[in-house]
């Protein structure tokens, strides 16, 4: 399985192009490696469901380019979730990794997700991140070269897609894409309204 050239031109799009090529796709760290079946796609400035819609901050700033890096941030000040930068270098976009197959690696991505079934090992974006070992440190690292690979896949003959999950900002938008059919493909789930004060 190569780590290829080919991969930073299939990165230069707008997210929402190259989501849902990334379906198949295959992360590796270390001996685990997962086959993505799930991700949603943000669009940056243009986009208010985007940690990067206010534009850069310490946090975002990888974001914003050069395309083929890993973008981590906490979720609710607890869980990892990680981010393939893509687009053109100014321009923040990322894929965010929802789901996918642990395909290498099992027995270790189990011991870091003891209580889970094999459905569950890295079914949604936090699972998906303890089954690899993937950490806030490995932020900003290159997709090609780190020590957190991608390598791309056979594009997929088809893909279904809906609203991103969890969202206030542009809920509507189709920009989840999934393998029908995957039993590791997360629940969807829309946003909580807020209430007002």
């Amino acid at each position: 399985m190569s780590t290829s050239p080919e991969l930073l031109p299939l990165l230069a799009g707008d997210a929402e192009q190259v989501a849902p090529l990334l379906l198949g796709a295959v992360l590796r760290h270390g001996d685990v490696a997962v086959r993505l079946t799930e991700v949603e796609a943000y669009a940056g400035q243009d986009d208010p469901g985007s940690h990067a819609y206010r534009g850069p901050t310490p946090r975002t700033e990888v974001m914003f380019g050069p395309a083929g890096r890993l973008y981590t941030y906490f979720s609710y000040g607890m869980h990892v979730c990680a981010n393939v930068v893509v687009g053109p270098e100014g321009r923040a976009a990322a894929v965010l990794l929802r789901a996918g197959e642990v395909v290498e690696g099992v027995e270790l991505a189990r011991s870091r997700r003891p209580r889970s079934s094999e459905r569950d090992l890295a079914r949604g974006p936090a699972r998906l991140c303890q089954a690899l070992g993937i950490g806030l440190e490995h932020g900003g690292g290159d997709l090609v070269s780190g020590p957190v690979r991608l390598h791309p896949g056979e594009p997929p003959r088809e893909w279904e897609s809906g609203p991103r999950v969890g969202l206030r900002g542009a809920p509507d938008r189709p920009w989840r894409f999934w393998l029908p059919g995957e039993r590791s493909v997360s629940t969807y789930r829309p946003a909580v309204p807020r209430r007002p004060r």
